[in-house]
């Protein structure tokens, strides 16, 4: 079944993230003619597959975490608020240490992601991409986010478990985070240091797939694919 000439202009328009002018101030010249729902869906996963292989590259590789300000993992709230006494008492370098290995756990677990990110991809039907397709800068991202969250959090989790246990301050963190939690100081998802830190990673893959997805829709002529300047518009 076509998309309406009405229907896909208002699509295409949204998806290109104009309206109707490039930024050197020509007008878009929109293929509707032959714009179908399978266009529309296909050139949308192709966009989003290329969209999660880039967030998960740059994740997953060295410093992927450590090096990027924006998703770099920090001390949980509890153990910041005594960074400063923890290093008056000679404990900087675990202190540094444990910064460290948090991050790159989040680095080795990222790349796990990628089949289960894929999946979601492929499973995503028609009317998911209509609603994607129309909504806001991140609404693919909240699609991915509905369907993984859960199962990314348990394949996260003991990777991250694995890696963050070879630190001194983690076992003392979880001593003083379980007691808060009692309190009802501290939040259960941040109980302990593994599902402190799979909350934190996970929170930076969606964040880094939501830029790769604003990126797409800010300039989808710029992804090289004749299916996707179908689907998002080409200037003449």
């Amino acid at each position: 079944m076509k998309l309406s000439i009405g229907s896909t202009m208002a699509v295409l328009l949204v998806c290109a993230g104009v309206s109707g002018l490039t930024g050197s101030g020509r007008a878009f010249g929109l293929d509707v003619s032959s714009l179908t729902n399978a266009d529309a869906s296909a050139g949308l996963k192709k966009a989003l597959g290329q969209g999660i292989n880039i967030a998960v590259d740059k994740l997953g590789a060295a410093g992927g975490f450590l090096n990027n300000p924006t998703v770099k993992i920090p001390l949980p709230p509890k153990l910041a608020k005594a960074e400063g006494a923890l290093r008056m008492l000679g404990m900087g370098a675990q202190t540094d240490e444990l910064v460290t290995a948090m991050n790159q756990a989040a680095e080795a677990a990222v790349p796990e992601s990628k089949v289960l990110l894929q999946q979601a991809l492929r499973q995503m039907s028609v009317a998911d991409a209509k609603r994607i397709l129309t909504g806001g800068d991140d609404a693919a991202t909240q699609y991915f986010k509905q369907a993984t969250h859960a199962s990314l959090e348990a394949k996260f989790a003991p990777i991250i478990d694995r890696a963050t246990r070879k630190v001194k301050l983690a076992d003392t963190y979880d001593a003083v985070a379980q007691k808060g939690v009692a309190l009802g100081l501290v939040s259960p998802k941040d109980a302990t240091l593994q599902s402190y830190v799979t909350q934190k990673t996970l929170d930076g893959l969606y964040l880094m797939m939501a830029e790769e997805e604003r990126a797409i829709r800010k300039d989808p002529l710029g992804q090289g694919s004749a299916l996707l300047k179908k689907v998002f518009g080409a200037v003449r």
